[in-house]
């Protein structure tokens, strides 16, 4: 087995076994009202995380070379705000806020525009406010998910 194929099998297994966790923690809280939506992405994200699963220990999955060092550093700053987010600020400030500044730093970190331009922020804040109405309508209207509640809403 080469070395990138083990590093695919590893990683599949990790989110397998985390897709199965989240999908177990799911189907054993209450309210069972409160938790319809994440049960059913929770098996639907198993169901894909078992298919790549099979697919690594198989064989059959198309395996790189692995993550680079350069590309690692290029999603570490993501990932910091993405962890920060799951862990502080969700609780802290609230679902939608912190959710509309996590996607507006990383936004801005990725944007290629210079952060001097005017015309940038204007855009990364109406794209922003765009995701977040979205957001606000698909779980808080549509499927009435319990969010978060912090100090804010």
């Amino acid at each position: 087995m080469t070395a990138s194929r083990l590093q695919h099998l590893v990683s599949s297994s990790a989110v397998l076994a985390v897709a199965l966790i989240v999908a177990w923690l799911s189907f054993t809280q209450e309210p069972a009202e409160a938790f319809l939506f994440p049960r059913l992405i929770s098996i639907f994200f198993a169901g894909l995380a078992l298919w790549n699963f099979i697919r690594a220990a198989s064989g059959l999955s198309a395996v790189g070379t692995g993550l680079t060092w350069p590309t690692f550093t290029n999603i570490l700053p993501g990932l910091a705000i993405m962890l920060i987010y799951v862990f502080v600020a969700a609780r802290g400030l609230g679902f939608y806020v912190s959710s509309a500044a996590a996607f507006l730093i990383v936004y801005t970190l990725y944007d290629p525009a210079l952060l001097t331009e005017g015309r940038a922020w204007i855009k990364r804040l109406i794209v922003t406010a765009g995701f977040m109405a979205v957001i606000y309508v698909l779980f808080g209207l549509l499927l009435k998910v319990q969010t978060p509640r912090g100090i804010t809403f």
